[in-house]
């Protein structure tokens, strides 16, 4: 808000709300090019105009029969109208949403009416933030077998950037960019927004109840306070992706920082608490600002190592063997009930047992009925089946029937030689596409183009060095269905080991572990049945 009133911009006012009429000012109409928004702005205009002039930006695209009907009824109104092309949230340096969480159940709930016009908007979404990068990138899709959401929506945004990019301002076409846009299904990899991840960001909003990004935590004095964990925050962006371990690590060293600052001699080798911390900066109050998010950091340490010692140590171990089907010794697992086993057995909460039945279900490639049953009694579900059932409509394998042959897990690339800490050994499917994209080795079989991609990406260098084509090149993944922090934290790992090329990762909005379940677990749900009781039947 406050960047707003520099600019001079007083009030901000919902479009959708009964506004009191201020006829002297400007008004700036920032808004989605529908039928709603466009209607709501020609009604503040239709009898006497609540302010002196409408100037308007729309966020998208607007089709011709809405810009129409704005002109007709409040065009003299109009002093400015502009097509920005923002319908999409940048949520990172790296990461973008649609800020869609509802597309989920509009897209995989079982003859859902809203299916089509739901895509259609993604579409529209991805176009924006290709123009705003002003990219016209290739478009590659992961085929999967039966559901072909991938496909639909890559056809979408490649006849939808045709359109956008047909002329430019010199009447010219424009060629494609040195880009290229990959769209996969959620489906891909049901395992990485199951795990419990233990990367600091990933682990904090799998365990910690934050909101809207926002972090509330106690001080040693039970006050209560409140930390935003974004961009702004430069400890967050440096430790966000760390294992826990190196996080913890890091806190003594933070303690030191404080220390020399002011010239502190106290030892801080030894384990350093929240308590000894506040001591600490209570000699210090010229520096309480400055180490202000340190205290936040230090806080959301321990509360994440708290809950990993309490419950988590013990379940991370069982789901690495099962996600991998190996040990950390790389012993293959023979009998992935004998991992399961300890988990059911375990006093643990009903949310985490499910997500290790899933971890079991999804290393099998689906069970049978007899077993999937004894499994939901175990974890005392019977009455929220869902929770594991539901899966199937994202295609993934729930049973063992014949019209789930054809789905196959993609092949992995081998890591043995990369250190790991034994509780970490999983890595998302994604960043094996990522390195084979950046890399050109993605099998066309699996990944067919839906359009032609630059020289740079559709394998012809022969002769020139990747980094040589790939100089300032960007690789746009789109995850529908949405996308786990363990995702987007490959985004910035293969952009850093690559360096010629840009990894930008998107999708309709962030999981969850526990916030994918809820969803599967709605996909069941009917809509609720409306009716209309007539007069003087009741």
């Amino acid at each position: 808000m406050s960047d707003l009133m520099s600019e001079g911009i007083t009030i901000v006012e919902d479009l959708y709300k009964n506004r009191e009429p201020v006829p002297e000012m400007k008004a700036i109409y920032f808004m989605a090019p529908t039928a709603k928004c466009v209607d709501a702005l020609i009604n503040d205009f239709k009898l006497k105009p609540k302010y002196r002039a409408a100037y308007v930006f729309f966020t998208d695209y607007c089709p011709d029969d809405i810009f129409d009907k704005m002109k007709k009824n409040c065009g003299k109104h109009i002093k400015v109208c502009k097509e920005i092309n923002i319908s999409f949230l940048p949520l990172e340096a790296q990461v973008f949403t649609c800020d869609n969480p509802e597309a989920f159940k509009k897209i995989y709930t079982p003859n859902s009416r809203d299916k089509d016009q739901t895509l259609e908007m993604i579409a529209d979404q991805i176009v924006t933030l290709c123009a705003t990068l002003e990219e016209y990138p290739g478009v590659r899709y992961k085929k999967d077998s039966d559901l072909n959401y991938g496909k639909k929506l890559a056809e979408l945004v490649d006849n939808k950037l045709a359109r956008h990019y047909d002329l430019d301002d010199n009447s010219k076409k424009k060629g494609k960019t040195q880009a290229q846009l990959l769209i996969v299904d959620r489906a891909m990899d049901p395992v990485s927004p199951i795990l419990h991840e233990l990367t600091y960001q990933a682990m904090a909003y799998d365990l910690i109840p934050i909101k809207d990004n926002t972090y509330e935590y106690k001080l040693k004095d039970g006050s209560k306070k409140e930390a935003l964990l974004n961009e702004e925050d430069q400890l967050w962006v440096k430790l966000r992706h760390m294992h826990i371990a190196e996080v913890t690590g890091q806190i003594p060293k933070l303690v030191k920082e404080i220390s020399a600052s002011r010239g502190e001699k106290k030892q801080t080798d030894e384990k350093i608490s929240v308590g000894a911390l506040s001591q600490l900066m209570k000699k210090m109050p010229g520096f309480r600002k400055q180490m202000a998010q340190k205290t936040v950091h230090l806080c959301l340490a321990e509360d994440l190592m708290s809950h990993y010692q309490t419950n988590v140590e013990k379940l991370c171990k069982a789901e690495q063997d099962l996600a991998i089907g190996a040990d950390a010794e790389g012993q293959k697992v023979k009998d992935p009930m004998r991992t399961l086993l300890p988990v059911l057995l375990h006093p643990h909460d009903t949310t985490d047992k499910i997500r290790a039945v899933l971890l079991y279900i999804f290393s099998l490639n689906g069970t049978t009925a007899e077993n999937l049953n004894k499994l939901i009694q175990h974890v005392k579900i019977e009455d929220e089946k869902g929770y594991i059932q539901n899966w199937e409509h994202l295609g993934v394998p729930i049973l063992n029937k014949p019209s789930m042959l054809s789905f196959r897990k993609p092949a992995r690339r081998d890591r043995s030689d990369q250190e790991t800490y034994k509780v970490s050994r999983w890595t998302p499917v994604i960043k094996d596409v990522m390195e084979d994209a950046v890399e050109n080795k993605l099998d066309v079989k699996d990944w067919p183009y839906q359009s032609e991609c630059p020289s740079a990406w559709n394998g012809s260098r022969a002769g020139s060095s990747p980094d040589d084509l790939r100089s300032g090149s960007r690789l746009i993944i789109f995850v529908l269905g949405g996308v786990s922090y363990s995702e987007m934290r490959c985004a910035y790992e293969v952009t850093h080991a690559n360096k010629s090329c840009e990894v930008i990762i998107g999708s309709t909005h962030i999981l969850t572990p526990r916030g994918l379940l809820e969803d599967i677990y709605n996909l069941g749900k009917q809509p609720m049945e409306t009716f209309t009781i007539e007069e003087g039947k009741l």
